[in-house]
Parts: C-alpha cells; structure tokens; sequence
C-alpha cells in the first residue's frame, strides 16, 4: 500500500506539494527518478525496469501524477497492461485538467484497479478504477492523502492516524530547504499497520520516499523541488536530485 499526501495551496509561492512513500517487493527492479525516456524528454520519473513505466513523476509543464494499487491488486496481471503506463500517459499533457480529460478515455478492461493522481498548480484530480469501472473526482485545496483506499478515507488506519497529523504539522517551506515535519512522518514505521514506512515478513515494503515542490506561475525564476530517497526514509535520506 502506497501513500501520497497532497497539498494544494493555489495562488501561493509553492502551490503544489508532495510526498509520496513507494511500498513495493524488494525484489522489483527499479531507477531513481529521471528523465528515462527519450520519446518524452520533457519528464522526469522513477523508472520500473521490470514493465518500463513509473509510479510518479512530474514535466517541465508542472504537472505532476502517480499511481498506486488498490486493495488486493498487487503486482501485474495476465492481459492486463502496467498501471505505470498511466502515469507516463498523464505527463504528455500541460495541465492536470487536460491529462485528466484524455485519460477518461482509456479502456477500464485493459487496466487492474489503481487510483491515480494528477495534479499542477492550479487544478489537481483523483481517478479511481475499481470493479472495472472508471471514476474521477476533483481534489479540494487544502491538505489531502490517499493510499490504496480513497481519497482521504478514514477507514484505512495509515489514513487515520496520519492525516489529522499532517494537517496539523507545520507545512514545508521548500525555498528554506526545510521538510522536518513530513519527513519525520514519512520515516515511522510504528505502529505497525498504520504507519507510512512498512517492512512486510514477504519482502513488500517502503522501497523509495519523495517529497516535491512545484512552484507558481508568478514565481518562474523558482525550479522545482524534488528530493528521493532510495530506500525507506527511516534508514535512507532524501536527497536532492540533480537536473
């Protein structure tokens, strides 16, 4: 079960935030965010060796979009194409209202069930497939996460510890360098069940974290912000990508 918090402030410096812990086999080849694929030059994304997708990324539009599983829809299917195409399909686009309106198009047979999130600075949107039908929903400003459940749901326990928390954390000032609240909830790992860093008996855990900034329209001197750390972020630090 992934997680992704979102915060959307339109009209700030910083109007997109994110962060994301990545749950996956450790087993699963991957590469740290890049710009991976030459027909796509303008994104930067983790690259999935194993089906040549990603699970985030963002282009040099401001968009940023990442995908998670649903319950029980762990790993590929026979006949079934890489929710990691999603992501990829969602960052051809210039803003998040149109990578949304283009992917109400895609065949919901072709998929296992995923939410996805696309979102820049201005607009940001919640796709769900679930019982092969698809679904989406604008996400409000304000703070939001979203793990294999929906959109803020508090029936999922990470959901329900974790969100109010968030909420009440001081927000990250990206221009200062300073995460120290999301950082510190991205790295628990107790209690078991309910925190965002996992470490399964199986070998499924929290394989990557991400936090990232996205700057305004009015502030284009600002680049934005990614930092990757490629393990779970109790043991591995977030780091600034180069680029």
């Amino acid at each position: 079960m992934c997680t992704l918090i979102l915060l959307r402030r339109p009209g700030h410096d910083w109007p997109l935030l994110v962060a994301a812990n990545r749950d996956e086999m450790a087993d699963r080849p991957w590469r740290a965010p890049g710009r991976h694929w030459p027909d796509r030059p303008g994104t930067t994304a983790g690259l999935d060796l194993e089906a040549g997708g990603s699970w985030l990324g963002v282009n040099d539009y401001g968009v940023a979009a990442g995908v998670l599983n649903r319950p029980g829809a762990l790993g590929p299917a026979a006949g079934k194409r890489s929710r990691g195409e999603l992501v990829l399909e969602a960052l051809d686009h210039a803003d998040a209202t149109a990578a949304a309106a283009a992917l109400r198009r895609i065949d919901p047979r072709s998929w296992r069930p995923f939410n996805l999130v696309v979102a820049d600075a201005r607009d940001a949107w919640w796709i769900r497939l679930e019982a092969g039908a698809a679904a989406q929903f604008a996400i409000p400003e304000g703070l939001s996460m979203i793990t294999a459940h929906d959109l803020d749901d508090p029936a999922c326990p990470r959901i329900a510890r974790n969100l109010p928390r968030l909420r009440a954390a001081p927000a990250p000032d990206p221009g200062a360098g300073d995460w120290t609240a999301w950082r510190a909830l991205l790295a628990e790992s107790e209690p078991a069940g309910a925190a965002l860093t996992i470490r399964g008996p199986d070998g499924f855990g929290t394989v990557s974290s991400a936090l990232i900034a996205l700057p305004g329209p009015r502030r284009p001197e600002r680049a934005p912000v990614w930092l990757f750390a490629g393990g779970p972020p109790d043991a591995a630090e977030h780091r600034l990508l180069a680029g």
